[in-house]
């Protein structure tokens, strides 16, 4: 099941549980906006280049809609439809003010030239510039994007409209970007994890963990969670996996990975089969990849007793079945790896009342929403007798619901 079928399926459910107007379901599900648009550049040896650009503006009910811009070859319409909706739910759930939006470009970012890049994003902001803005949609890093690109992203959009830091978030410290966003996806899987395992009465200090994906957010969540005292017992990435049951070293896996551009040759564990790091034995599963790699084919052979969704949609729903049948707690990813986006709204607060943060006060705010974040959607468990992924969905969908009938809407 693809990503926008399954993410389509989550949101019917949870309209069900919910009790929803058929007219009001249908109206949530749409997308508010698609943009297509030609990007055409000359490359560093004269000659043009031609690449399709869009964004996804899934919902504004409860304010601008936000979400990542991605470039890659194989970017993919359906997903990254799916991946609005998501949003949409996703801030719900985490209860900041904002709507879901998704985009992205059609292109392999590496090869192109650092110049290429940077005409390529001017272009396209050039294009969309009048459909995104500080209180319209604020666009953030997303695959093949970095902190680089929402700098040129604030420049070229800061030349039709006044300088306007706020347009973006996920950009460097240097112009207005927030301490604490690189890590807070990561961070924010910790916090996720730690609320999870305090309902059945443990804690990460000895637990043993599987990180599949060693990217910005499986680092991080590594790394945080080794220092909690959690066990990290595999690892890995596109360049392979390793494995030590005595634990890795994560800050000596982490010099290495720089240093190397990959897990793959680190001494400190094993040499492992990536596509059997699903399946390693352990307490504590963390997909922090790719969408899809937990489905009906491996599910009856995952060990791990709790699985903290770090990327988007890493379960598909057939897995999801067989796992809650084999009595596995999955916390779904529009809860678990809602740190990013929090911490996007903490850089466009601070943006627009013009006064930073230090990283401490960044951490502890992260810490308070996720907290209560659990708290909310385990009430929701409650009131619908449901798992954690429709208590997590019928608690966004509700949210964003009740501001779209409050706005006005009619049936």
């Amino acid at each position: 099941m693809n990503a926008l079928a399954a993410t389509n399926r989550n949101f019917k459910l949870a309209a069900r549980l919910l009790g929803l107007d058929s007219k009001l379901e249908k109206s949530l599900l749409i997308p508010f906006r698609e943009i297509k648009v030609e990007c055409t550049i000359p490359k560093d040896d004269g000659s043009l280049a031609s690449f399709v650009g869009f964004r996804v503006q899934h919902d504004n009910a409860r304010g601008p809609m936000k979400g990542g811009i991605r470039y890659h070859q194989e970017v993919d319409p359906d997903e990254v439809n799916a991946l609005a909706q998501l949003m949409t739910w996703k801030t719900g759930v985490a209860n900041i003010p904002y709507g879901g939006a998704k985009g992205g470009i059609g292109c392999n970012p590496s090869d192109l030239s650092i110049s290429e890049l940077e005409r390529l994003t001017r272009v396209f902001t050039q294009k969309i510039h009048d459909l995104i803005g500080v209180h319209a949609d604020v666009p953030a890093p997303d695959m093949g994007t970095g902190p680089q690109t929402m700098a040129w992203i604030l420049d070229e959009y800061s030349k039709f409209h006044g300088y306007s830091p706020a347009v973006v978030t996920g950009k460097p410290i240097d112009l207005g970007g927030s301490l604490g966003r690189d890590a807070a996806t990561g961070r924010g899987v910790l916090f996720a994890t730690e609320a999870l395992l305090k309902e059945y009465g443990k804690s990460i200090a000895g637990q043993r963990v599987v990180v599949q994906g060693f990217g910005n957010v499986g680092s991080w969540a590594a790394q945080l969670i080794s220092e909690q005292g959690g066990i990290i017992v595999a690892v890995s990435d596109i360049t392979g996996a390793i494995k030590n049951s005595n634990g890795i070293d994560v800050p000596r896996l982490v010099k290495h990975v720089k240093e190397n551009r990959g897990v793959k040759g680190f001494d400190g564990g094993d040499y492992m089969d990536p596509d059997s790091i699903l399946v390693e034995e352990c307490d504590i599963l963390i997909p922090a990849a790719l969408g899809g790699v937990i489905n009906r084919d491996n599910a009856k052979d995952i060990k791990a007793k709790f699985i903290i969704e770090a990327a988007n949609h890493p379960t598909d729903p057939e897995a999801d079945e067989i796992l809650s049948k084999k009595g596995v707690v999955v916390l779904p990813d529009i809860y678990a790896n809602s740190g990013g986006v929090t911490v996007s709204y903490f850089e466009w607060v601070q943006n627009i009342q013009g006064f930073m943060w230090d990283e401490e006060k960044v951490n502890t705010e992260l810490k308070t929403y996720m907290t209560k974040g659990f708290k909310d959607v385990k009430e929701m468990c409650k009131s619908h007798n449901c798992d954690l992924r429709m208590g997590a969905f019928s608690l966004g969908v509700n949210r964003v619901a009740r501001a779209t009938i409050l706005r006005g809407w009619e049936a």
